[in-house]
């Protein structure tokens, strides 16, 4: 006689899982593979998730973390989703490169409002994790040191600007919203002056993803982030999780990873994806739960996306002459 499962309530966070800019990139290799042929050179990871990686390497995507790792080509080089310093494209450029550009449309906002923000005289403040692809990417629109970066409230009450009443504050598009908040407050109160963006600069999606955390972790006795490690939005639904109240909250890449004895007796989990992580691996810890437990799953719909960015036009008209798109997609960038 088979031994009875027990009892388990799995709430899964609508949405989850892949946002809009993480799609078109990935859409954007797999599109170059099918028209010009493999390889295809991507510079950094096209988002960070290394199922999403490893797929694309065994379609014919060579990744690597600098230029100067490719061989002379005429084949696509990738940037990747997160965004890239001014540099790159001029060095793709003195190297004969053609490229295509993956950078997140949201991403690109940033860039720009730095830009104008420089344009305007304006001292420029980065609210983002130093050392990520993004900010690295972001600082990069402009000379060396022009883009002060500001990780902590604590580093908002050392900050010493040259001119009090003429700065301005961007961030990175994959931050806590809540620690955000409390460094833009502490930034206002210091200087009452400072302008900031018209519309938020941090994604709808992780907007999205950290308000559905929000909602269910506090009724789980476990909480499940699906991303990798590397993944600043992924990393900040662990941390939003924990912080709401649930007493496990778990940042895992794979179903594999689940360490069954740490979690002692559960009636319930709530399981969410990182912005990179593909559903697949959603339904893999889903079905792991499903072979110790008698799951029942309710989806929690917080929020609606019907987001969609367009692929580069120079893409789009080369896969249509070759026969590999009918024609281009229609949908249109929004934000």
């Amino acid at each position: 006689m088979s031994e009875t499962k027990p009892p388990l309530d799995v709430f899964l966070c609508a949405p989850r899982g892949f946002c809009a800019g993480v799609d078109r990139a990935i859409q954007i290799v797999d599109l170059a593979l099918q028209t010009y042929g493999a390889p295809v050179y991507v510079r950094h990871e096209i988002v960070h998730n290394k199922f999403v990686v490893e797929g694309l390497k065994a379609k014919g995507a060579i990744f690597v973390e600098e230029l100067d790792e490719i061989p002379a080509t005429t084949q696509p080089v990738i940037f990747s989703a997160h965004g890239v310093p001014k540099s790159v494209p001029a060095a793709a450029q003195n190297l004969n490169f053609f490229y295509l550009d993956a950078t997140c449309p949201l991403v690109s906002k940033v860039h720009k409002e730095a830009m104008l923000h420089d344009k305007r005289g304006h001292e420029i403040v980065l609210i983002g994790h130093e050392g990520h692809p993004e900010v690295i990417g972001t600082m990069g629109q402009l000379a060396d040191n022009v883009v002060k970066l500001i990780e902590t409230v604590a580093d908002v009450e050392a900050f010493e600007p040259q001119d009090p009443d003429n700065l301005a504050w961007i961030t990175q598009t994959t931050l806590s919203l809540d620690d955000t908040a409390d460094i833009i407050a502490a930034l206002k109160r210091r200087f009452p002056a400072i302008r900031g963006p018209n519309k938020d600069d941090i994604c709808y999606a992780t907007t999205n993803r950290q308000e559905a955390v929000k909602i269910v972790a506090p009724r789980a006795d476990v909480m499940i982030v699906v991303g990798a490690p590397n993944s600043s939005n992924s990393k900040r639904l662990r941390e939003v999780g924990e912080r709401s109240g649930c007493r496990h909250s778990l940042l895992l890449q794979r179903a594999s990873e689940i360490d069954w004895d740490s979690l002692g007796t559960i009636s319930s989990v709530a399981i969410t994806a990182g912005a990179s992580a593909p559903e697949i691996l959603v339904e893999e810890v889903i079905a792991a739960f499903s072979d110790r437990y008698e799951v029942k799953v309710e989806v929690v719909v917080t929020a609606k996306e019907d987001i969609i960015f367009n692929i580069p036009r120079e893409l789009r008209e080369a896969a249509v002459a070759a026969g590999v798109l009918a024609e281009g997609p229609k949908a249109e960038a929004v934000n």
